[in-house]
């Protein structure tokens, strides 16, 4: 089954768009971290942990150290799935700071 398309709508736009390296924005992948004694890995797609090693960077924290807060903060809402509260945060940042 194929997906039909408008010209003029943007996705169709940013599909065309898409360079080589762009795609690879969508490959999962796979990062260790100590949670409070605990370790852990996390599978997020690429673009995520771009985001989120930005989001580091401008609060002057180490990746490790935005992950334990965001764990910290955002599982009081989601106990159960890390990546998702990171993936909803990185939207939020998208949405409000850029």
């Amino acid at each position: 089954m194929s997906i039909y398309l408008e010209a003029d709508d943007f996705l169709q736009h940013m599909f065309n768009a898409c360079t080589f390296d762009q795609i690879q924005d969508f490959v999962p992948e796979r990062r260790g971290f100590r949670i409070h004694g605990h370790s852990t890995s996390l599978r997020l797609e690429r673009v995520f942990w771009t985001v989120l090693e930005s989001m580091a960077e401008e609060m002057n924290m180490t990746l490790p150290g935005l992950v334990i807060r965001i764990h910290d903060q955002c599982m009081i809402a989601n106990d159960k799935n890390l990546s998702s509260c990171l993936r909803v945060i990185c939207m939020k940042y998208i949405n409000v700071y850029s």
